[in-house]
């Protein structure tokens, strides 16, 4: 049996989740966690194979902090299950070692099999990211500007949509002012534009955020 952590804002998802899984052969969610914060000791307290996280999940600052728990606990599989633009976030969470990126748009039988096959070792997306994914090939210059992205730059660029302040993703982050007037000058360089309102217009266009 296939162990699973959810780790998600709502408990209509914990319930909706764990309600479709009750009677699976293969698959058990035995944790149900509602802040980042709770996901250690989830993890500590029962033999978790897979941990479903929403990139959305409250106390999730980055998603560096996922580094941290992919290697205090490596017997844990982690995959994310999130409403966040596939074609943006599922590569940088595969380069920050989550094994599987599912969006919540998906069916539930499709998270199912992604739990079955991140348990076996097998890093996989779902069709929709593959689908977009290949597409990536075919958009202009312009539209593959995001591809240009770091994480932490997407992240910083999240944050400034959301109308924080330089001094407020400091703190969230955990960076130094300084860093972060950095990260936005690139992300001006990167995305071509001068100023802030630009910017946030330029990301939602490309729909980076």
């Amino acid at each position: 049996m296939i162990n699973v952590c959810l780790a998600d804002n709502y408990p209509v998802v914990h319930y909706g989740v764990k309600s479709y899984f009750k009677d699976h052969p293969e698959i058990s969610v035995v944790s149900n966690v509602g802040s980042f914060y709770m996901v250690p000791d989830a993890l500590r307290n029962k033999e978790i194979n897979v941990l479903v996280i929403d990139l959305e999940l409250d106390g999730l600052k980055s998603i560096y902090e996922l580094k941290a728990i992919i290697k205090n606990f490596p017997n844990t599989k982690v995959l994310i299950f999130t409403s966040l633009n596939e074609q943006i976030y599922a590569p940088n969470a595969i380069k920050a070692g989550v094994s599987g990126f599912v969006h919540k748009s998906s069916k539930l039988e499709t998270l199912g099999t992604t739990i079955i096959r991140v348990h076996q070792g097998i890093v996989i997306l779902s069709d929709s990211i593959k689908k977009s994914l290949a597409l990536i090939a075919k958009q202009n210059k312009s539209e593959r500007l995001y591809r240009k992205l770091s994480n932490r730059e997407i992240e910083v660029l999240r944050y400034l949509c959301d109308g924080k302040k330089n001094n407020e993703i400091s703190k969230v982050l955990d960076l130094n002012e300084k860093t972060i007037s950095t990260y936005k000058l690139r992300l001006l360089q990167k995305l071509n534009v001068t100023n802030l309102v630009d910017l946030v217009n330029k990301a939602k266009t490309l729909d980076i955020v």
